[in-house]
């Protein structure tokens, strides 16, 4: 017979594929972007554009503010011989906030799962990775800053720790007054999220929708599998006794 799970007080949620496909989304919006440097002059298939986008984020990771500089260097010079440098960065980024305005959101499932879990005494948060504003930025537009209890939104570069130190985790508890053990963190990462969160004595959901991480291993295994957001909430119901 299976343990009852300890009485829930907390849960938190990642944000990227997690609340929402930031895979997705980040393949519309490079290609937005790109789409407008090839409108603007450059003279070059926007697939090759793309390709080298990727890895200018990939060598310098996704945070890097200046990609389209860098992209700008590595392709030839004479592909955009005769275009203003800065009008061509301007119109890049233009095309990918002008993406962000129009298709970041989040997945149905997870507006759903939060606006239930509001209506319950739980405590609401988020555990992210990234730089503060940028993560901020996202739960505005994701509109799910209602939901979340006050006080309950922790970012990395915010706080001095990042994933997967297993601190992070700690700090939100003990920010909270929530032991690790009423706690249940939700997230698509097995190492960033599943692992440090497992190792302070949390529930750990890993939500497999397929994004980036997919294919990655843990050491260690979550208490919950799920594919969406939804099939969490049936968890919760029957498993934490949760009146959803």
């Amino acid at each position: 017979m299976r343990a009852a799970p300890n009485p829930l007080q907390a849960v938190f949620f990642d944000i990227d594929d997690t609340l929402y496909s930031t895979s997705d989304f980040a393949a519309r919006a490079r290609r937005a972007s790109v789409d407008a440097m090839v409108g603007l002059g450059v003279k070059m298939p926007a697939e090759e554009l793309v390709r080298e986008l990727e890895e200018v984020i990939s060598e310098f990771t996704s945070n890097y503010e200046h990609h389209f500089d860098k992209l700008l260097l590595r392709i030839p010079r004479k592909t955009w011989e005769g275009v203003n440098r800065a009008v061509l960065i301007a119109g890049a980024i233009m095309a990918y906030h002008e993406t962000k305005s129009r298709e970041l959101a989040p997945f149905p499932d997870a507006i759903d799962l939060l606006r239930r879990l509001s209506k319950t005494p739980l405590i609401r948060g988020v555990i992210t990775s990234g730089l503060e504003i940028k993560q901020a930025e996202k739960l505005v537009r994701l509109k799910v800053l209602d939901y979340l209890s006050p006080g309950a939104i922790f970012i990395s570069d915010q706080i001095g720790i990042s994933k997967p130190n297993r601190k992070l985790y700690m700090r939100a508890c003990d920010s909270l007054g929530v032991s690790p053990k009423a706690a249940m963190y939700v997230g698509d990462h097995p190492l960033h999220d599943i692992d440090p969160a497992n190792a302070i004595g949390m529930s750990t959901v890993l939500v497999k929708r397929g994004g980036k991480h997919a294919g990655e291993q843990g050491r260690s295994r979550p208490t919950h599998e799920v594919k969406d957001l939804a099939e969490l909430a049936e968890i919760l119901a029957r498993d934490y006794v949760l009146n959803l």
